[in-house]
């Protein structure tokens, strides 16, 4: 054990910070620190399988463990901090002599305890960390004012711990991050990308809890401004919440449904682009296009965060195509495989849980009713049909083959042309059929063929054209 390797070597080892908070709550630790008197040189030499590349006297120490959580023990030197610069990184360390003095560092009370290595139940609590666990508050160490302007990315960390905890942010604590939450703007994008996902990927009802406290204590304006546009935005008769009290409630039921951090922030903002569609007031108001409009909004949002594009991208998509409508018998197969070539097959899962997440923020009772339980039954039915240029028999490559010609936008206009007769009637996915067609498409003027792949771009889904008068009627448009 590494603590028990420090102490053999003549040197005080204790573990420190979040996990000794976890082991007194009775939970699992998500990852382990030790502190100790010896210096980094010391520590490498103890452990010559080490990393050790920053100016903060941290050690990352590779173990043998096959726990993900073990196979990197950070090892850190007592150490004090002077001042700060850029409301995020100290000026200067210094190294400290015991323990007590490192734990003054740290941001809450709750994270400033140590354990010793050889007595278990010999907690080093010099701010009553354990006392504030019982009471269930988040307090900072000392002077809460001095402990965010040391390190403003702390504004959002106590809303996390209090969002991941079930904990309240005591009164003192409250007071200083709204009158701090402005410091927040130093702060880079990725670091509050970060602590974002932490609050939404909170247990429970803390998700929500968590963008409640954020807007509480000003934070939020410096993290998704757009989702506070729907503060206090009424809806229409089918609707009995305001955009903003809606939109918490799908993030509410996602999280409670431990369902992935995309579908969880879909939730939260697929109606994000409300308030900028909407049309008139009371209960005959509309909000036409505004899944487009929240579309382009999360890009945005997710861009500004840093976000990968592999998770913006996820994320965009859910929000366009949340809006979904589907009557038993009224829609065909055709209709289905357009749905699922529009959606993507890998996304209709979370697009149903999403849709599951509107409902439920809409007050109704059931989260998946008849006509989406049928909908899922016809999905299933033709989910093996051909749905993209890439399942039909024939590719890019073939059409120039059979056609001798080079690359041009000819090309693509005939296969997309072929996938539209292919979603009509999937039998005629077959190699001689598609052949015979691309000779036919190929006759066809430029002109003609573009107006043929243009139509197919632009013909109506039928999850809409089906129900054009019932989609009118709900959202009261002409």
């Amino acid at each position: 054990m590494v603590a028990q390797a420090l102490q053999g070597a003549g040197f005080k080892a204790y573990l420190v910070g979040g996990c000794v908070r976890d082991i007194l709550l009775k939970r699992e630790p998500k990852d382990w620190d030790v502190t100790t008197n010896a210096l980094p040189e010391e520590i490498q030499k103890i452990f010559p399988d080490s990393v050790y590349e920053n100016n903060f006297g941290t050690v990352g120490i590779k173990t043998n463990s096959v726990d993900k959580k073990l196979a990197i023990v950070e090892v850190t030197t007592f150490r004090e901090e002077g001042k700060y610069e850029d409301f995020r990184h100290p000026l200067e360390i210094k190294f400290a002599k015991n323990v007590e003095d490192d734990l003054g560092r740290r941001d809450f009370t709750v994270n400033a305890m140590a354990q010793d290595i050889d007595e278990p139940g010999n907690t080093v609590d010099p701010y009553d960390g354990q006392a504030d666990l019982k009471a269930e508050l988040i307090r900072a160490v000392g002077s809460p004012e001095e402990r965010f302007r040391e390190d403003a990315l702390r504004l959002m960390r106590a809303v996390r711990f209090a969002a991941e905890l079930g904990f309240q942010i005591e009164p003192k604590t409250t007071e200083a991050i709204k009158n701090s939450a402005d410091l927040l703007e130093h702060i880079a994008q990725e670091r509050i990308r970060d602590e974002f996902v932490k609050i939404i990927m909170a247990p429970g009802n803390g998700a929500a809890w968590g963008v409640v406290m954020l807007e509480q204590l000003g934070l939020l304006k410096n993290i998704v401004p757009e989702l506070r546009e729907g503060i206090a935005v009424g809806q229409n008769k089918h609707h009995i919440y305001t955009v903003w009290d809606h939109n918490l409630r799908a993030l509410d039921y996602s999280a409670g449904k431990g369902y992935s951090f995309e579908v969880r922030l879909a939730s939260l903002l697929h109606d994000v682009g409300k308030p900028k569609t909407k049309v008139g007031d009371g209960p005959d108001s509309s909000f036409h296009g505004h899944e487009v409009v929240g579309g382009r909004m999360t890009r945005k949002i997710m861009e500004r965060l840093r976000f990968s594009k592999e998770i913006s991208e996820k994320v965009t998509h859910l929000v366009r195509h949340h809006l979904f409508y589907y009557n038993v018998g009224e829609v065909t197969e055709a209709g289905v495989r357009r749905f699922i070539a529009r959606v993507g097959p890998e996304n209709i899962d979370d697009l149903f849980k999403v849709r599951e997440a509107d409902r439920i923020g809409s007050g109704v009772p059931k989260a998946v009713p008849y006509k989406a339980r049928h909908l899922q039954f016809m999905i299933e039915k033709v989910k093996s049909d051909p749905v993209s240029p890439k399942m039909l028999k024939v590719n890019g490559t073939d059409i120039m083959a059979v056609l001798k010609m080079e690359p041009t936008p000819k090309i693509g206009w005939i296969l997309g042309a072929l996938l539209e007769e292919v979603l009509d009637d999937p039998a005629k996915n077959t190699k001689k059929f598609l052949e015979e067609r691309i000779w036919e498409l190929n006759n066809l003027s430029d002109k003609e063929l573009k107006e043929i792949s243009e139509k197919a771009k632009e013909k109506k889904e039928e999850f809409e054209s089906g129900i054009e008068d019932e989609m009118k009627k709900k959202y009261y448009v002409k």
